[in-house]
């Protein structure tokens, strides 16, 4: 039996630090999916935003994110015990539970949430690209990593009152999706569009981004990462109904990619006359937020089904946005909070949850996430500024907040993009 406990532990352990590495390589995908679609003259300034924002995510969940999301102070004390946050492995025996169930090492656990919350706050980088000060960017990814993701998340995945109250978000459409679309709405409203993006009239011009074939790379690399992103929310592979239930996860989050992708492009065809590839992406990414919230219990029928609608419903989105004069660059707030919804909702009818514990979900994280970065933004933008000035903005600021081209000799001797 212990030999058993043990390698099922070393199993399980394996498992779930694979699929943070694959989660981990979200981060890229993020970074070059928003290179792509921003203007050359911005990209080094997105790159910086997306290797910072991961590596400020990483030591703020160290420090009290992964501590507010799970473990709660210990009896009779004031402050967490910063040493010890994710854990103690020096005994198999604390990880079993009394009905013989096997856990996995606790640092395993934190490095796979690590990567959410850094998902998480990739989501706004986009969303506020090629007008926002570095910075005030920085500044606010420390207090959206390290304390209003976790704790929302801590209502859910943390066994908090949401999770009381039925509410059900397998990998995280609403707690992670939905939760940085929030944020990133937040910043968007008080940041303005960028400088050109909407004529006197309302009228609205495209702003083309400088590299689709790296944007395209970038959603192929999300693509892949998110089969640790959901099939690693299975938590174990050890015995044979998990392992046959991470099957089943992988193979309805790859169905809800293709549906998407399908879906956008023929809502773009009948819409725009031709076939849009930046709506294509989106509805790749949108099927995959879709599915997230319940990607286990539908047929794989079913998750193309999400997907189809999810990638038809982004291309509804980034068009209504962009009419109410909400300038999202690379679509951000339509894929991961619009589809956020919808997959949070989807799962009444392929998870059987309960509608009114769903809504309470979205309404609950919506506005603290929304309310507090909303002060944040605002608290920020009054101290230290959060827009470049219109002559930064102008030349690009990859040369004002960075002091270096991404193409420098692509760029040099002509007009910036």
């Amino acid at each position: 039996m212990e030999d058993l406990v043990s390698t099922n532990y070393a199993i399980d352990t394996f498992y779930f630090l694979i699929c943070g590495v694959l989660v981990m390589f979200m981060a890229p995908g993020f970074a070059m999916l928003e290179a792509g679609l921003v203007r050359a003259k911005n990209t080094a300034e997105i790159l910086t935003k997306n290797v910072g924002l991961f590596s400020i995510a990483v030591v703020m969940y160290m420090l009290v994110g992964y501590y507010l999301m799970y473990m709660g102070i210990s009896e009779g004390g004031y402050f967490p015990s910063f040493g010890f946050l994710i854990g103690d492995e020096n005994t198999l025996a604390e990880t079993v539970a009394s009905d013989g169930d096997i856990y996995y090492s606790n640092r395993s656990d934190h490095f796979f949430q690590v990567v959410f919350v850094a998902t998480a706050m990739s989501i706004v980088s986009g969303a506020v690209a090629e007008r926002m000060k570095l910075w005030a960017f920085l500044a606010f990814a420390v207090v959206m990593t390290g304390f209003i993701y976790p704790i929302q998340g801590a209502w859910s995945w943390g066994e908090g009152w949401l999770d009381a109250a039925g509410y059900s978000d397998y990998a995280g459409s609403g707690i992670v999706h939905m939760a940085g679309a929030a944020a990133a709405l937040a910043g968007v409203l008080v940041l303005g569009p960028r400088a050109g993006k909407y004529a006197a009239d309302g009228s609205s011009r495209a702003i083309p981004g400088a590299n689709l074939p790296l944007a395209t790379l970038g959603v192929f690399i999300l693509w892949f990462g998110w089969f640790g992103f959901n099939g690693g929310s299975e938590l174990k592979l050890s015995d044979v109904d998990s392992a046959n239930a991470v099957a089943q996860v992988f193979v309805n989050t790859n169905l809800a990619a293709a549906g998407g992708v399908l879906g956008a492009l023929i809502l773009a065809r009948i819409m725009f006359g031709k076939a849009d590839l930046t709506m294509a992406l989106n509805g790749a990414l949108a099927g995959l937020v879709s599915i997230t919230a319940e990607p286990l219990e539908p047929s794989a029928q079913a998750a193309c089904i999400v997907g189809i609608l999810g990638g038809m419903l982004v291309v509804l989105s980034i068009v209504g946005l962009d009419k109410l004069k909400i300038d999202d660059p690379v679509g951000a707030i339509s894929v991961h909070g619009t589809c956020g919804i919808f997959g949070v909702l989807a799962v009444v009818v392929t998870g059987g949850a309960a509608i009114g514990a769903q809504l309470l979900g979205i309404v609950a994280i919506f506005v603290w996430t929304f309310g507090l970065s909303l002060i944040v933004w605002l608290l920020l933008k009054a101290v230290m500024g959060i827009r470049v000035s219109e002559e930064e903005e102008y030349e690009g600021v990859d040369l004002s907040e960075c002091g270096l081209e991404a193409y420098p000799e692509f760029m040099k001797g002509g007009a910036k993009s």
